[in-house]
């Protein structure tokens, strides 16, 4: 009985129920998923159908190379805008710094659809920039819909993610490397190509992977901005929609083919770190320098250039949202009409906004303390595959995640479609890693021989752990939180699948009013928006004190 009483503690059972809800509300979806994409059910067979379907008719196939296409070129733009742009901030005094890089942080944590949605305003066919050209200096700007509006998109709101991690990683490079190349001759241009670029090789493999995935699983920016250009998660959701009420086993199929490619990428992306794997420690941090002469106003330029075009949408978006309106048009003079309305008619989106991620983020926090404390302390074969199963979720494309929760959950033993538990379960499956992680961060650094002079003075394991270890945690805990906040607000891909007339949400309603064109409504929605995410970011770097956002 002891043995026994032993084996099933807070730690083995808390396991095993975490384990459980994976199983449920990951797995058994992702299976049922897989079941519907190769089983037929009129002749009631298994069959590869959908799958030949998708692969030989040039219609489908092609949307693969388009989403390759625009999600390789825009991550190759992102370092080649992220690089520069994180060195050149780390070895030199920039002027307006600080603000320089919470404006930046900004950027990458912003709705993506959202600047498609300010890019349409600025560079549509009647948009502000296209209007102003054409009637002062009869320049007739190119076309922003399709490839083109979509890479613009992406990777202005990409570079960010890059510059986070290469700045991060100039953190820990030791000065007395740049001083020994200098002493040799080598400075300058020639100083980051040989010096900087071998050292944050490693961090570079992370960084294009995470705007890879991200680029790749983007749904908004080609929904709205793309036109004819089709790309894979705009193919699933389309897809999708037209094979309700039939079969869905082609729309399966699909998001199979997605889970795939992004896992073949993920898993390369690993060996590739594995391989240039290093550790660094910065005895000596970079000290950054005043740059002279023509250095200091190119580099003045570059950043301060590349900063605006990144943050000017947002910027037009608030601007616009205080604009009059008259029908679905602007008119000339301000008012508050676009808020009136968005409160009047969609004030249920902006308490859903509040209501549905606000469940997920107290379930989010309970079982990211779990997860982590079980990960770093008590380590074992089934505390490993719970958080192998926390991290997947974080690799698949929002669609596929909404689809294979509908497949699982639409009727059957547990009917919680078209409520708000499904759209609770989706945040909490693809936003907990960020909580996760930033909770394992911590928690490392924290001594285990804190808690073991706790028991050793008489308290018991469950006490020390909610008294001593998570206290000490609350930093990372409250971090990834925020972190995890902010991404569920802005969520569209996974809630354009499950949302209903009453959890429609801020993200939803801003899309559905673009598309009808009523754009001051959306205008205002998507700046309380990014008011919101605003709000957050500023108290995750107070609590944080200048942490990197990155998972």
């Amino acid at each position: 009985m002891q043995r026994i009483k032993r084996k099933f503690n807070l730690w083995n059972s808390s396991t095993l129920i975490i384990l459980g809800l994976y199983l449920i509300f990951f797995v058994y979806p992702i299976g049922k998923l897989f079941s519907e994409a190769i089983y037929d059910p009129a002749t009631q067979s298994f069959t590869l159908a959908n799958f030949i379907k998708f692969f030989s008719q040039r219609y489908y196939f092609s949307t693969i190379i388009n989403s390759f296409q625009v999600t390789i070129i825009a991550t190759v733009l992102t370092l080649l805008i992220g690089v520069p742009l994180a060195y050149f901030m780390s070895v030199y005094l920039i002027k307006g710094r600080k603000l320089l890089q919470i404006i930046i942080i900004l950027c990458s944590m912003s709705a993506p659809f959202v600047g498609a949605y300010s890019w349409i305003l600025l560079l549509g066919r009647n948009g502000l920039i296209t209007n102003g050209l054409s009637s002062l200096f009869g320049i007739t700007m190119p076309d922003i819909y399709g490839f083109k509006g979509v890479l613009l998109v992406l990777t202005l709101q990409l570079f960010p993610l890059i510059f986070l991690y290469v700045q991060g990683a100039l953190a820990n490079v030791d000065n007395t490397l740049f001083e020994a190349s200098e002493n040799m001759g080598c400075s300058g241009i020639r100083r980051f190509f040989k010096i900087v670029l071998p050292l944050v090789k490693p961090t570079l493999l992370a960084g294009s992977l995470l705007v890879f995935m991200r680029a790749f699983a983007d749904f908004g920016t080609p929904m709205l901005i793309g036109e004819g250009f089709r790309t894979f998660p705009r193919l699933i959701y389309t897809e999708f929609i037209n094979e309700v009420g039939s079969n869905t086993g082609f729309a399966a199929a699909i998001s199979i083919v997605a889970i795939a490619v992004t896992a073949i990428f993920f898993l390369l992306q690993r060996w590739l770190s594995n391989r240039n794997q290093f550790s660094m420690n910065a005895l000596h941090p970079l000290e950054a320098k005043k740059p002279k002469g023509l250095t200091n106003i190119l580099v003045h330029f570059y950043i301060y250039f590349v900063v605006f075009l990144a943050f000017a949408p947002q910027l037009y978006v608030f601007y616009t949202s205080f604009l009059k309106t008259s029908g679905l048009m602007f008119v000339k003079g301000y008012s508050l009409d676009s808020y009136r309305s968005a409160f009047s008619r969609l004030g249920n989106s902006i308490q859903n906004t509040f209501l549905i991620p606000g469940i997920a983020l107290v379930i989010i926090i309970l079982l990211a303390v779990f997860i982590a404390y079980i990960s770093v302390r008590r380590k074992n074969a089934l505390t490993a595959t719970v958080d192998g199963l926390s991290m997947i979720p974080y690799i698949i494309p929002g669609s596929v995640v909404g689809i294979a929760l509908l497949a699982a959950f639409s009727s059957g033993w547990l009917p919680i479609a078209g409520g708000v538990a499904i759209m609770v379960v989706a945040l909490v499956i693809r936003r907990l890693p960020y909580t996760i992680r930033s909770s394992v961060a911590i928690l490392q650094q924290i001594s285990i021989s804190v808690e073991e002079a706790a028991i050793s003075l008489g308290s018991s394991q469950l006490k020390t752990f909610f008294t001593i270890t998570i206290p000490m945690m609350a930093s990372g805990i409250i971090s990834g939180a925020i972190l995890s906040w902010v991404t569920m607000i802005s969520e569209l891909s996974t809630a354009i699948i499950l949302y209903t007339g009453r959890t429609q949400t801020m993200t939803i309603s801003i899309y559905t009013q673009v598309i009808r064109g009523n754009y001051g409504i959306a205008a205002a929605l998507a700046a309380i928006l990014s008011a919101l995410t605003v709000v957050s970011l500023l108290i995750f770097m107070r609590i944080s004190k200048g942490k990197s956002i990155t998972v």
